[in-house]
């Protein structure tokens, strides 16, 4: 399926997502600020989805506001004063991870430099507005062999931002489902629960060598 189905399709779900009940306050306090690939969007149960499974390796207390298709400037006017960044920065987290940036390449054509410039504000917002948290940057993820070359740019501008506000980085996950039909749910779009396992494998030993 061409790259411009899933914008098309995971925006038209943007509006029903609600957002989830906060973390406990006991324990660390982790929460994520992404899309579908870290709402879990084609997973069996909430509990397949990467996000979760780490969290629960961890004993992290999880607050997961992820929306489907939301990108940093992509579909970002739907949510106004309450948009993601204001909820994990409410939600005042120990960690946050940042996984966004998928869906912004249907909008690059129109849209480069907003995207690059939204992309350094929100890092800056959220490093600025959470002083004590640590802040953890993932590679933005991608779904298909085929890689536009707004790909690289858009994953070469969140590493630069990330860099930019001292948070830590997450290199090569745009590539950790590539090559795995097998691992797509039936949608062609989003991983399945073993997609989704997968990804849980590499972040885990993306974080054991960022000593968490």
């Amino acid at each position: 399926m061409r790259p411009l189905a899933l914008a098309l399709i995971i925006g038209v779900a943007l509006t029903a997502c609600a957002a989830p009940p906060p973390p406990s306050t006991s324990g660390t306090r982790v929460a994520f600020y992404g899309d579908s690939y870290t709402l879990g969007t084609g997973a069996s149960d909430e509990g397949k989805r990467w996000s979760t499974i780490i969290c629960e390796e961890r004993g992290w207390a999880e607050f997961n506001p992820s929306v489907n298709g939301l990108g940093f400037v992509t579909n970002r006017g739907s949510f106004g004063e309450g948009d993601e960044p204001s909820q994990v920065i409410a939600s005042d987290p120990d960690i946050l991870f940042v996984t966004m940036g998928l869906n912004d390449n249907f909008s690059y054509p129109r849209a480069a430099d907003q995207i690059k410039a939204q992309i350094t504000d929100d890092l800056t917002r959220l490093s600025t507005a959470l002083p004590d948290a640590r802040l953890i940057v993932v590679e933005p993820f991608w779904y298909t062999d085929h890689r536009p070359d707004s790909v690289e740019v858009i994953i070469g501008w969140v590493k630069d931002a990330a860099a930019a506000v001292g948070a830590d980085y997450i290199p090569g996950a745009s590539h950790w489902i590539e090559g795995h039909p097998e691992w797509m749910a039936r949608d062609g779009l989003h991983p399945n629960d073993e997609g989704y396992a997968h990804m849980a494998v590499e972040m885990d030993a993306a974080l054991e060598q960022l000593g968490l």
